[in-house]
């Protein structure tokens, strides 16, 4: 299969009305493969992924897909694009098989023969053949959002945006959606919107991290992680120190650990006080960039 080219994002920002800066000056490279785009609720992430859709538009910048104009030629870009929103609804009432073939029609792929083929290759690729006379209110969260990339397959797209997908499926489901997601990767470009470092982390061969509309790092996760050795502590502290501990040092997180609180640090050199190096991974990476430690004064400095 031919691959397809690389989505270009060029000084991208968008402001809502009521005065809320969603995209501020976002630029990013998006080669063939899993991107991960990842950052909080509420970072911006949904309204790139809308404008990416071409449901939005920029207030200003440039995005092209190959030779295609996102901005400008909308139904160039529909015609090769896959969309799986963070939300969608589904009739509850109708089977999984009877509404691929709905949305195939809408699609605009009207000869017969060619549809049935293609919502069965669908039906199949996403695990669902079995389930295809199964009316859809009967099915997990999990078949669900694999019937939504079913119908965002749909006239083969080249370019597949999915936006929160895994958010309340229970890991078995999450991880057969992953394994889904990382098939379709290898020739498309396909992005993938979250909050979850763990998404990203077994999936994406590039990612950016998004904070308040802007780009604080864009990486390979594999050379992040790589940059961050010999640089994260951890200790483990009893919860009512953790305030000193964190004025002390650059804390970048914290978490539960048998009722005792463990603390990561950045720190370029041994911090002493009994706090032991480790090997850091695409979490350290995360928290170490949302608290400007690492790659967020680059990244900001370049884009403001």
């Amino acid at each position: 299969m031919e691959e397809s080219p690389s989505l270009l994002i060029r000084n991208v920002a968008k402001r809502y009305a009521n005065g809320v800066h969603a995209l501020n000056n976002v630029s990013l490279t998006v080669p063939p493969g899993m991107y991960g785009l990842l950052g909080p609720n509420g970072a911006g992430k949904s309204t790139l992924m809308r404008i990416l859709a071409s449901l939005q538009d920029p207030d200003e910048g440039e995005i092209t897909f190959g030779v295609i104009d996102v901005v400008k030629q909308k139904e160039e870009l529909r015609k090769t694009l896959g969309y799986l929103p963070q939300e969608f609804g589904l009739l509850p009432n109708v089977t999984a098989e009877t509404l691929l073939r709905h949305f195939a029609i809408l699609k605009g792929i009207m000869h017969r023969a060619t549809r049935d083929e293609m919502v069965e290759h669908l039906l199949h690729q996403t695990n669902l053949w079995e389930k295809r006379k199964q009316k859809i209110r009967t099915f997990s969260g999990g078949m669900k959002q694999r019937l939504g990339v079913a119908i965002a397959l749909l006239g083969s797209p080249r370019l597949l945006i999915v936006d929160e997908p895994t958010a309340g499926l229970d890991p078995a489901e999450r991880v057969r959606f992953l394994n889904l997601l990382s098939a379709l990767g290898e020739s498309n470009v396909v992005i993938l919107s979250t909050h979850l470092v763990d998404d990203v982390s077994e999936l994406c061969t590039n990612m950016a991290i998004i904070r308040e509309g802007r780009i604080l790092l864009e990486a390979k996760p594999s050379d992040a992680v790589k940059q961050l050795e010999s640089k994260i502590w951890r200790k483990v502290i009893d919860k009512n120190d953790l305030i000193k501990f964190e004025k002390a040092y650059q804390a970048i997180s914290t978490k539960l650990l048998g009722g005792r609180t463990v603390i990561h640090i950045y720190s370029d050199d041994d911090p002493g006080d009994d706090f032991e190096l480790v090997e850091p991974d695409l979490k350290d990476v995360y928290f170490s960039t949302m608290a400007g430690h690492f790659g967020g004064a680059h990244k900001e400095g370049k884009q403001s």
